[in-house]
C-alpha cells in the first residue's frame, strides 16, 4: 500500500533521528537490567526536542496537525522498533495510550496533562491490567474502584505491568464505578499512590513496568476522561490504536532480522560458499520478505481507516496485530539460527561484539501478549467472519 507523501516524509525524519540518537544507545538500553536509573531519559528528551511526541496529535492541542496522524504514528513506531522495541513501547504508551486517552478530557485536563506530555516535560502511563484482570476487562473482574463524591473521587486498588509507571508523572486509570467503568487521570505524586520497583522481564528491558497501588487517593472530579461509564469504550478505542502501533513494532523487528540476517548470509561462508547461495535460505528469506510487506500493508491499512474516522478499524487492526507480531516471533527464531552461536550470545567475550537478533528474540514475545493477546485478535477476526451470534 502506497504511503501518503506526508507519511513518507515522517518516516525519513524519524529514520534519520533513529540513526543519530537511538542506534548508538539501543544495545545498552536492551541489555541493562530494569531500574529507574536505567530509563533512557536523555533519549526521551531528544525525542521531545525533535517533536516526535507531537506527531500523533492535532494542532489545537499542540500537535503537528497531520492529515494522516495514525499512519504517521504507526510508522514512527516501526522505525523506533527497528533499533529498539523498548523505545517503541515507551513511545506507544506515552503517546498513543496515555496521550490519546487525554484527548477525551476537559480543556483544563488537557492543558494540565496533555500539553506537558507533548513537550516531554512529563511522562505518561496507562493502566487497565490488574493482578486478576487483563484480557478480561469486565466490571466483575476489575477491582480498582472509584468512589464519587460531590467534588472529588476516592480511588482504591492495584494495577499491574504498567509501562512507564516507575518514571511517570501521571496514569490514565480504568476503574469500576458503581457497576460500570470510568477513566480517570491520576497524579502519581498524589498522597496514597505507591509505585513499585520495576519488574525484571525476559525482554524489553528499557520499557519499565511496575505495580501501582492506590490507597484512598483523592482525585479532583474534573480528572474524569469522557463521561462516567464510558471508561471501557475509551480504553478499547485507545487500545485499538495501540494495537496498530504494536503491529508496526512487529514489522520493525522483522525488518531488522531480514536486514541483519541477509547481510550475515552473504558474508558467512560454509562448505566453500556463502550461505546466501543455499536455496534453503534464499526461499526462506523470500517468504519472510513477502510476509513483512503483507504485515506492513495491513497496519497501514488499519491506520488509514482510523485516519478516515473509523475508531475501531476491524478486522484490519486485529489482523495486523496478530500477523505482524506472530511473524516477528517466528522470524526471530530463524534469525538466531542464521547467526548460530553468535545469535545466542548477548556479547562475545573475545571481542565485545553483539548481534541484534538475540535482543529481538527476547523482545518480540511480549508483542504477542500486550495490548490484546493474539488469541483475542483471532477471536475479533472470527467475529467479523461469523458474527456475534456465533462467537459471542
Amino acid at each position: 500500500m502506497f504511503l501518503p507523501d506526508e507519511t513518507t516524509a515522517i518516516r525519513r525524519e524519524v529514520r534519520a533521528f533513529c540513526e543519530q540518537h537511538v542506534a548508538p544507545v539501543a544495545w545498552k538500553i536492551g541489555h541493562t537490567e530494569e531500574s529507574v536509573a536505567a530509563f533512557p531519559r536523555e533519549l526521551f528528551k531528544n525525542m521531545a526536542a525533535a517533536g516526535l511526541f507531537r506527531i500523533p496529535f492535532p494542532e489545537d492541542v499542540g500537535g503537528r496537525g497531520l492529515k494522516y496522524p495514525a499512519t504517521a504514528t504507526a510508522t514512527v513506531i516501526e522505525e523506533l522498533s527497528y533499533y529498539s522495541n523498548s523505545v517503541a513501547a515507551i513511545y506507544d504508551v506515552h503517546c498513543i495510550l496515555a496521550g490519546h486517552a487525554l484527548e477525551y478530557g476537559s480543556d483544563a485536563t488537557r492543558e494540565k496533562f496533555l500539553a506537558p506530555l507533548l513537550s516531554g516535560k512529563v511522562i505518561g502511563s496507562f493502566a487497565t491490567s490488574e493482578p486478576n484482570a487483563s484480557t478480561d476487562l469486565s466490571v466483575s473482574a476489575l477491582e480498582t474502584e472509584a468512589i464519587f463524591h460531590s467534588d472529588h473521587i476516592v480511588i482504591n486498588g492495584r494495577k499491574r505491568w504498567i509501562t512507564n509507571s516507575p518514571v511517570a508523572d501521571f496514569v490514565v486509570l480504568l476503574c469500576k464505578d458503581d457497576g460500570r467503568m470510568t477513566e480517570v487521570v491520576v497524579d502519581l505524586h498524589a498522597k496514597g499512590v505507591t509505585v513499585g520497583a520495576p519488574d525484571k522481564k525476559l525482554g524489553n528491558h528499557g520499557q519499565l513496568t511496575a505495580d501501582i497501588t492506590f490507597e484512598n487517593v483523592v482525585v479532583p472530579i474534573g480528572n474524569v476522561l469522557g463521561k462516567r461509564g464510558e471508561g471501557l469504550k475509551i480504553a478499547l478505542q485507545v487500545l485499538t490504536y495501540g494495537r496498530i502501533g504494536i503491529s508496526a513494532s512487529g514489522v520493525g523487528m522483522a525488518q531488522a532480522i531480514l536486514d541483519h540476517g541477509s547481510h550475515r548470509l552473504k558474508t558467512r561462508r560454509a562448505f566453500g560458499q556463502a550461505m546466501a547461495q543455499f536455496q534453503h535460505w534464499q526461499f526462506k528469506m523470500a517468504e519472510r520478505a513477502t510476509e513483512i510487506e503483507n504485515a506492513r500493508n495491513l497496519y497501514i491499512k488499519a491506520a488509514r481507516r482510523m485516519d478516515e474516522g473509523q475508531a475501531f478499524p476491524e478486522p484490519e487492526a486485529a489482523m495486523a496485530k496478530w500477523y505482524a507480531t506472530n511473524l516477528a516471533g517466528e522470524f526471530a527464531r530463524e534469525g538466531v539460527q542464521i547467526f548460530g552461536g553468535y545469535g545466542f550470545t548477548k556479547e562475545l567475550a573475545a571481542d565485545g561484539s553483539h548481534y541484534r537478533v538475540e535482543e529481538i528474540y527476547r523482545d518480540c514475545k511480549i508483542a504477542e501478549i500486550y495490548e490484546g493477546a493474539n488469541e483475542i485478535q483471532k477471536w475479533v477476526i472470527a467475529r467479523n467472519i461469523f458474527g456475534k451470534d456465533y462467537t459471542g
